[in-house]
């Protein structure tokens, strides 16, 4: 169906997955996940095998701030939530809402970023490089690995938002606004772990 199919007289309760080509995205989706979380994986372990590898640098319990940490995670929480504002919108065929609710997210994730950043340029300050040791080098790759996937989910979900800003819901765009915000969640889901395995279990030792 055409993209700029106007849904104003009829929404179906599943827009995302009412045509074969949303039922395909939303398929290509969860293997292009699967393969995303095999690459996390590999990073946690390589970040847990070389979190002792301190040597004559700094160790995670000098440098970690909580509370900066505490912040940054709520925010990504709410991210997610605002994300799922834009998602029930967007059943209810409010296009005006939803591209709201959507650039909340984006805003919320731009200061997610704006905060990692900050806090890479403290950790350096303190002595943390890239190659100052194992641990700093195993958390730089898993933190900043994360950070770009928030970076390219921004940037996602603004250039889908510029694209569609007036074509209002379609069959079309539909798919393709669902599958980013579900890819929105699966970061908030990483950075959970990463605040379990890196910075709690960092402070706590």
């Amino acid at each position: 169906m055409a993209e700029t199919t106007d849904l104003s007289k009829g929404l179906p309760s599943h827009p995302e997955k009412a045509t074969l080509e949303g039922k395909n995205k939303f398929l290509g989706f969860w293997v292009f996940l699967a393969g995303e979380t095999t690459m996390f994986a590999t990073f946690f372990g390589t970040y847990l095998g070389l979190r002792n590898g301190t040597g004559s640098g700094p160790e995670a319990a000098d440098i970690f701030s909580l509370p900066l940490v505490f912040i940054m995670t709520m925010i990504l929480l709410t991210s997610s939530l605002t994300s799922v504002f834009a998602m029930f919108a967007m059943k209810k065929n409010q296009f005006k809402k939803m591209k709201i609710w959507m650039w909340v997210t984006v805003a919320l994730g731009t200061a997610f970023l704006g905060f990692e950043i900050y806090e890479f340029v403290e950790y350096v300050h303190y002595g943390l490089g890239f190659t100052t040791s194992a641990f700093a080098s195993s958390f730089y790759a898993l933190v900043g690995l994360h950070g770009a996937h928030v970076l390219f989910g921004l940037c996602w979900i603004s250039l889908l938002l510029i694209r569609y800003n007036k074509s209002g819901i379609t069959l079309t765009n539909a798919p393709k606004f669902y599958v980013a915000s579900l890819y929105w969640h699966f970061i908030d889901v990483v950075w959970i772990f990463i605040f379990t395995v890196v910075y709690l279990m960092g402070i706590g030792g």
